[in-house]
């Protein structure tokens, strides 16, 4: 199999830039702001994800898992080798534990969560060596951006 070469940082900010677009897309639901692109090994978006728990009452509908799944028919498969994952917030262990199953080598996000992050914070399901998929981690990508998006968001349904 080829390998893949990994995209230049430069090319994070930009995608990052995607991801924050599609975190605004909950609009005026009660959905989290939180987008997610995963991206081609050729720089193309494959799939596009915001949160839908509440529009859709779906529990698992979280911005990665919908960009995973969208990637993976775009493609036809579902390993999504040589991809990238941009999410504007840290992963929680679901949203990691779907990017090791689908293979997804490497992992962008913007803002830490500190609460239920599973890429570094409070768990580091990404770099686990006892799973049979490991994953470059990319923390804090237009971090400032993509935090000050969810603390007006909390700021506004906290009154």
């Amino acid at each position: 199999m080829p390998a893949h070469p990994a995209p230049a940082p430069r090319d994070y900010d930009a995608w990052m830039v995607l991801a924050l677009e599609a975190a605004r897309r909950t609009g005026e639901t009660a959905d989290v702001p939180i987008g997610a692109v995963v991206v081609g090994p050729d720089g193309m978006v494959l799939g596009t994800g915001w949160n839908e728990r509440e529009a859709t009452g779906d529990p698992t509908a979280h911005a990665e898992v919908l960009a995973i799944r969208r990637a993976a028919a775009a493609i036809g498969a579902w390993r999504l080798e040589g991809c990238t994952l941009v999410v504007t917030l840290e992963p929680c262990a679901m949203c990691a534990g779907a990017s090791v199953l689908a293979r997804i080598p490497r992992v962008v996000f913007g803002a830490w969560d500190e609460k239920a992050g599973a890429s570094g914070s409070v768990f580091d399901v990404l770099r686990e060596r006892r799973l049979n998929h490991w994953t470059e981690v990319f923390p804090g990508v237009l971090e400032d951006e993509c935090s000050a998006l969810l603390k007006d968001f909390f700021a506004i349904r906290r009154g």
